[in-house]
């Protein structure tokens, strides 16, 4: 049973969607460019957005592994998401995966949001491994992996069929022993 207790950044605060932010979602996620590298279509109107919180929600319901909103300290606005696409409790592993509005590229936050759900997997969830992926093209998304510490393991060649084609996807992952090591230096 997975939990998703509010977490906090300097400038973030990470907690569950809700219905009310409908709006907030739609605004980033309709629009083409931010959706250009994920596995989903941009939203067409406030309906997918609302269909996607619900499915968030279902989520929280079942205790299955989920998104955060990301919600900016200063004004409680929803910009993006990151979280857990899954966990396998077995081997002790969790995939990471994120989004966020155009308007706040560049300017680390999603490198923030990311640092505190690692943060998050491997002191309370006690994952050894932390994993994410991002199609070749997508060098943002790398960018932030490789700022979190995160190493390069290797294409993985035609590994998705997304929006009618297969992508090649870069696999990046970080250590509970590496993640140790960083937060002492």
């Amino acid at each position: 049973m997975f939990y998703q207790p509010v977490l906090e950044t300097s400038r973030l605060i990470l907690k569950k969607i809700s219905l009310e932010d409908a709006e907030d979602m739609f605004e980033y996620a309709s629009d083409p460019e931010v959706t250009k590298y994920v596995s989903w279509e941009y939203h067409k109107n406030i309906e997918d957005s609302l269909k996607f919180i619900n499915l968030l929600l279902l989520r929280y319901e079942k205790g299955e592994p989920s998104d955060w909103g990301l919600y900016l300290k200063e004004n409680g606005k929803l910009i993006g998401t990151c979280g857990f696409l899954f966990i396998d409790g077995r081997n002790m592993i969790g995939e990471i995966g994120y989004v966020l509005g155009k308007k706040y590229w560049n300017k680390g936050i999603m490198t923030e949001a990311v640092r505190k759900v690692i943060e998050f997997g491997f002191e309370k969830l006690n994952l050894n491994r932390i994993q994410a992926r991002c199609k070749v093209e997508n060098v943002a998304s790398e960018r932030v992996m490789q700022k979190v510490g995160m190493k390069f393991e290797g294409v993985l060649r035609e590994a998705v069929f997304v929006k009618g084609r297969f992508w090649d996807m870069k696999m990046y992952s970080i250590l509970k022993r590496e993640y140790e090591k960083n937060r002492e230096a």
